[in-house]
């Protein structure tokens, strides 16, 4: 057991060094995930900010935790991306006849992932301090709302694998995750849910991102955590185990 999962981590640890060479080479895929963001960022605080009252004094406090989210949702498209093109290469189909563990390769890019998404989010939290960013959080809420990044990071990087997986077109495995960067517009990411409209509001409260934002936002605030964190763990947990069993099932049948 202890040589099964040594040989594991090892081979794991070599197809994650295979896909961050790649993200590496072609650095513009870490710059496009970043530069949208940051442009929206830039928008919405100083084009939009002055008219939008969150009873916040600072703007770019209440807007980054979703322009995150979005920069997120934004960059695994790039792991559903770049899984389609190795199983349309054949290169799974060499791993698998080499001693290997199986499921290696395709770890390596959902670490690839987490890895060049948490850049990603350092470069946007860094020009958030350069437009006046600042939270009086300790290190505890600092890690909390790094582990609720991750963890949202793998949410949607095994959502992306079930699309690199399943899809027939690039044009297919691209457009997975329009919903996904769409889905914090309509949250209380960018304004407070009490000025929607009865129905949209009533969507925008009871949908995953909202939780998530609120949560990270209030850790940033350096205030007392409520209710809206177990809910987000809830949430991300729960897509998170589903989105796994169906990923490992199409990949199982994909590696047959």
């Amino acid at each position: 057991m202890e040589t099964v999962k040594k040989h594991f981590f090892s081979d794991m640890s070599v197809m994650l060094g295979r896909s961050m060479r790649h993200v590496f080479r072609s650095m513009d895929t870490i710059i496009t995930v970043a530069i949208m963001p940051i442009a929206m960022m830039l928008l919405f605080v100083y084009v939009f900010g002055g008219a939008i009252h969150t009873g916040m004094d600072n703007y770019v406090n209440y807007l980054l935790p979703g322009i995150l989210l979005i920069a997120i949702a934004s960059g695994i498209a790039y792991t559903a991306y770049r899984l389609f093109i190795d199983m349309q290469s054949g290169i799974f189909e060499r791993f698998h006849s080499m001693p290997i563990a199986r499921s290696a390769a395709l770890w390596g890019h959902v670490l690839t992932s987490l890895v060049s998404n948490a850049i990603s989010i350092v470069v946007i939290i860094l020009v958030a301090l350069f437009m006046g960013f600042r939270s009086s959080a300790g290190v505890l809420p600092w890690l909390a709302v790094a582990g609720i990044l991750a963890l949202f990071t793998l949410v949607l990087t095994w959502l992306a694998v079930i699309a690199g997986l399943s899809a027939k077109s690039i044009d297919g495995v691209s457009a997975f995750s329009y919903p996904l960067i769409f889905l914090p517009f309509i949250s209380s990411s960018f304004v407070p849910t009490k000025s929607m409209p009865r129905v949209v509001r009533a969507f925008t409260e009871n949908q995953p991102v909202t939780s998530i934002v609120e949560s990270i936002r209030v850790l940033l605030s350096g205030q007392s955590v409520g209710n809206d964190i177990w809910v987000a763990l809830a949430w991300c947990f729960g897509i998170l185990i589903v989105a796994y069993l169906f990923a490992m099932r199409a990949y199982k049948q994909k590696a047959a």
